[in-house]
């Protein structure tokens, strides 16, 4: 069948209220979830798997999607509005949304977010339409060589992050990378610094390390003295997202959508690098970069744009090769399974209209999620209006049920309050928090493709320059590092 015949035959499929429905609950729901600390994207999908069961198949897929990608864009209004990421991937959006939100701007900062996750996600969708076989086969060519070289140049954002100080950068990093090394060696199953604990064997629980090493500290800070820390987060007033601002970070939006999706295409890499991989470009190329991590709007904007660049290209491995892109299109290949769809090459030969009636479904899903994000809005931005004494014991409420209710282990609760305890003694000495859960998300990545790359090639460094792909990561962190090196001449 042409492509004609295709999407003439998918209309049917998503042009009725069902599928217009599932998109919008999903939509929802996703907003609601990543909105709640500790309940992530992933989890969200999770739980409404059930309900796909008794749908059609193309219905309970949209769910599932709408879900999805509410999730994603859903985790940054706690990130911008209380320091505490919804989901993992909004994590590089508390950088510079809540310094915004300090300043009185987290309503531009939320609508910075809103229109930088739409406009990611619609070329993401475009992406996944016009490109899924071509970087379906480009993503094959990534092994454990060039997966270490991407994330060793993703972590020069690290001194990007340090502020003034970047020994105590480097010593926040070295603390991040050494706590990622908890739990079972993922290469020959050996124990590792867990003292022989069941509730370590599979390392620190993301969720719990990253509420803990921003949120407590906040309260603690409060605690410790109300009057420094009174009315920080203060009224939105007037204060609105102009087209002019939009139009001078569309640069980074553009650029973030396109990390978004070459990093979604890749199986196993997920949204939060890709985040922060964005957000480092827009620094690296900004006029304004003395100002990213102070309060930046093209932070945001860098941020949002990578995290949902990634939701539609996760779909490209899935769809052209039947191999899911990260955690939750491991779930959703689930609902095909459940269906009676098998994802894969052949399903764009047996299955032709299901698959079109997908890319439909995302299109519209792009202009819904602007349409339920703006309502969104509206609603949560009045959290920053609320007094701290009333807010900060909610959001410690929060904090304690998101965790627990990640794993339902109380073990949980225990090592966001030691992780608390670390990010307030950060907090008090000046220790920059960001590089720590930079390395801490990234460490696991490049410790286990460097020992896979080892392997491959027992013990033969060269395999880490066998192609030029490996060659191009090694070129951008050379020059980024000569950078570096010269304005560190430069100030002195």
């Amino acid at each position: 069948m042409s492509v004609i015949d295709n999407l003439s035959a998918a209309w049917p499929l998503v042009a009725n209220l069902e599928s217009f429905l599932a998109l919008f609950i999903g939509i929802t729901v996703g907003v609601v979830a990543g909105a709640i600390p500790g309940m992530s994207a992933t989890m969200a999908v999770a739980l409404t798997l059930p309900f796909t069961f008794a749908l059609q198949p193309i219905t309970g897929i949209l769910l599932l999607l709408g879900v999805y990608k509410g999730g994603i864009f859903g985790g940054s209004i706690p990130a911008i509005l209380i320091k505490t990421p919804g989901t993992p991937a909004s994590s590089a959006t508390v950088l510079d949304g809540y310094p915004m939100a300090e300043k009185g701007q987290a309503g531009k900062a939320l609508t910075m977010a809103l229109y930088a996750s739409c406009t990611a996600d619609v070329m993401s969708n475009l992406a996944l339409i016009l490109f899924a076989g071509w970087l379906a086969s480009f993503a094959l060519s990534f092994g454990p060589p060039e997966f270490f070289t991407l994330i060793l140049f993703s972590l020069t954002i690290i001194a990007g992050v340090s502020g003034k100080n970047l020994v105590l950068g480097l010593l926040s990093a070295a603390l991040g990378l050494l706590l990622a090394t908890v739990g079972l060696d993922l290469v020959y199953g050996t124990n590792r610094f867990n003292m022989n604990d069941p509730n370590l064997m599979g390392g620190l629980n993301f969720i719990a390390v990253l509420i803990g090493l921003f949120a407590i500290p906040e309260i603690l800070a409060y605690i410790w003295n109300p009057q420094e820390r009174k009315g920080s987060v203060r009224s939105l007033g007037g204060q609105h997202l102009s087209f002019k601002e939009y139009k001078r970070c569309f640069k980074s939006i553009v650029r973030g959508g396109f990390i978004g999706v070459i990093l979604g295409s890749i199986p196993g890499i997920g949204a939060a690098p890709a985040a922060f991989l964005s957000y480092s470009e827009a620094r690296r190329n900004s006029k304004n970069k003395e100002n990213f991590g102070k309060g930046e709007l093209e932070g945001v904007a860098a941020s949002e744009a990578g995290n949902n660049g990634v939701c539609g290209a996760t779909l490209i491995p899935l769809l052209a090769l039947g191999v899911p892109g990260d955690v939750i299109t491991a779930i959703i290949i689930g609902a095909f399974m459940i269906h009676g769809l098998q994802p894969g090459p052949m399903m764009f030969i047996a299955n032709g209209d299901i698959i079109y009636a997908l890319f439909l479904g995302l299109i519209i899903s792009s202009i819904l999620l602007m349409g339920v994000g703006s309502v969104a809005i509206r609603l949560f931005r009045y959290i920053a209006d609320i007094p701290r004494p009333v807010l900060l014991p909610t959001v410690f409420v929060l904090c304690v049920y998101g965790v627990y209710a990640v794993n339902n282990n109380v073990f949980d609760i225990g090592v966001m309050f030691a992780m608390g305890a670390l990010g307030y003694f950060m907090l008090r000495t000046g220790i920059p928090a960001a590089p720590f859960l930079i390395a801490f998300i990234l460490g696991p990545l490049l410790e286990d493709n460097f020992r896979q790359a080892m392997l491959m090639s027992g013990g033969s460094g060269t395999i880490l320059f066998r192609s030029p792909i490996t060659w191009v990561f090694w070129t951008l962190t050379a020059i980024t590092i000569a950078t570096l090196v010269r304005k560190g001449m430069q100030r002195k």
